[in-house]
């Protein structure tokens, strides 16, 4: 029997237990696949999953409705969102614990990823009355209009580390806009990431068909990929995978949004307050596990205070407990898995044959792992360069701002700095030498507001950004309008 999960009348285990979302909660063709609780193992139910006749059915379904969402005026669209959000935060308990018992999450991570979810809802919400385009000049006589028209059907494949967000944060303002939409979550979060949503929407008033929740494998994600109805893929998730949704898109020549992995530098130059210093390097690195594509990857550190600092994240990762975040107050729960708990094992381990040094940490429980330190790793070090998605601080020694910037920029990925500084001019002037999409002065590398941009560079995304006001440029696409009175007599 599934394990109990305290849902009230949001999400009874009846309504989605082996089933999808295409509108109405119905059985999968395929499997069921169980949903486990990383912490304990035990079993919360099940989900159905897609084949790719389901995903060319749902497909289908969405591009109809779409055009009949899309001719509904535009403050009935508001509506829907703003309903959304109340739902939301009617039911934020119940969201949060989903996100503890299902994605392994501190209740503290939880609330504020439920919080920043139900903050887009309302963003979103603002959207339809947001202007649609611009006039143009043209010749007298003749009105040129460049508005912005709704792509049609969006594919959102999204990740588990923060399952809720970041699928919501393409959901919502793809519907805003006027786009259906189809999301494929991660197999791991296909609740707290997927049904959730398919539950707050149904629950607000969507209309039936625009929003499908289809969890499934490669054959579900090939479908959405290439499916003729599906406009765009917006996709959240490693580098590797991200490369390869991207070519499959790509020859459909559909419109990608990538937003990929990153190996993100915190610089602590020598005038930081240390104490600060300490405060959000600990949060960069260990907050959900480490388990963020923002997370701290690298912690620069001043020669001149790297042996203070050094001795002092040790310290303070000695305090740090790890536990069951659903029956204990800890600081770290569990790894999604047991396959990425070996991948940053053997990565502790690598970086130590490598030459680096295991101040503390490095081993685990069943899925737990400790807050880890490694210290002395060089640019030869692999940990240097690969993502690691785990609890652990790789802290580098430099002594000059360009060694920091030199070291900083030497990667193939460009997601999110930090650079610490009591001198805000010195701070800013190494910051803008540094290739990301996301820079932070006097604070650390994990941040989002909803109302920003997001994105990245090189191997951290495709130059596309999503949230604030790159969303109607992202779920939408220019029209080019022209009227006039009468049509010309060309003389041709």
């Amino acid at each position: 029997m599934p394990a109990t999960i305290s849902t009230a009348d949001f999400l009874p285990l009846e309504r989605w237990n082996t089933h999808l979302f295409t509108g109405a909660w119905v059985s999968g063709p395929l499997p069921a696949t169980d949903v486990i609780e990383p912490a304990t193992g035990e079993r919360l139910g099940a989900v159905g999953n897609a084949d790719a006749a389901t995903v060319t059915a749902s497909a289908k379904a969405a591009s109809a409705a779409q055009r009949d969402w899309f001719a509904k005026p535009y403050d009935e669209r508001a509506e829907v969102l703003r309903k959304a959000a109340q739902i939301a935060e009617q039911h934020v308990e119940s969201i949060v614990e989903w996100l503890v018992r299902e994605s392994g999450s501190t209740r503290a991570k939880a609330t504020a990823e439920a919080r920043v979810s139900i903050k887009a809802l309302h963003e979103s919400a603002g959207l339809p009355s947001r202007s649609q385009g611009e006039v143009l000049p043209s010749t007298h006589g003749r009105l040129s209009l460049a508005r912005r028209r709704p792509l049609g059907v969006i594919g959102v494949i999204s990740p588990f580390n923060f399952p809720l967000y970041l699928a919501i944060r393409a959901v919502a303002p793809a519907l805003a806009t006027g786009n259906g939409v189809v999301l494929k979550p991660d197999p791991r979060t296909a609740v707290c990431g997927g049904f959730v949503i398919a539950r707050i929407f149904e629950l607000a008033g969507l209309p039936a068909g625009l929003l499908h929740v289809l969890p499934g494998g490669a054959q579900a994600g090939a479908a959405l990929t290439s499916d003729p109805n599906v406009a765009m893929i917006q996709f959240t998730g490693s580098t590797g995978a991200g490369r390869k949704v991207g070519e499959a898109a790509g020859k459909h020549l559909k419109k990608v949004s990538l937003e990929l992995g990153g190996k993100n530098s915190l610089i602590v130059l020598d005038d930081a307050d240390i104490d600060l210093a300490l405060a959000n390097a600990t949060w960069g690195v260990y907050l959900h596990q480490g388990q963020i594509c923002m997370a701290t990857g690298r912690l620069l550190v001043q020669r001149g205070i790297y042996e203070q600092f050094v001795q002092r994240l040790v310290a303070k990762a000695k305090t740090l407990t790890v536990g069951n975040p659903a029956t204990e107050h800890v600081h770290l729960g569990p790894l999604i898995n047991a396959h990425q708990r070996d991948h940053v094992y053997q990565s502790v381990q690598a970086a130590q044959q490598a030459g680096a040094k295991l101040e503390v940490g490095g081993n685990y429980q069943d899925l737990f792992f400790e807050a880890t330190v490694l210290s002395g790793v060089t640019r030869d070090n692999p940990v240097f360069h690969e993502e690691i998605f785990g609890p652990v601080a790789v802290v580098i020694p430099f002594d000059t701002d360009e060694q920091a910037i030199e070291l900083a920029n030497d990667t193939d990925y460009g997601l999110s700095a930090a650079v610490l500084s009591k001198d805000v001019g010195r701070a800013l002037k190494l910051g803008e030498q540094l290739r990301v999409g996301l820079l932070h002065i006097n604070d650390q590398t994990v941040n989002d507001e909803v109302i920003n941009p997001f994105g990245g560079v090189g191997a951290s995304g495709n130059g596309t950004s999503i949230g604030g006001p790159a969303n109607i440029e992202e779920f939408t696409q220019w029209q080019w309008l022209t009227l006039k009175g009468d049509a010309p007599a060309y003389p041709l």
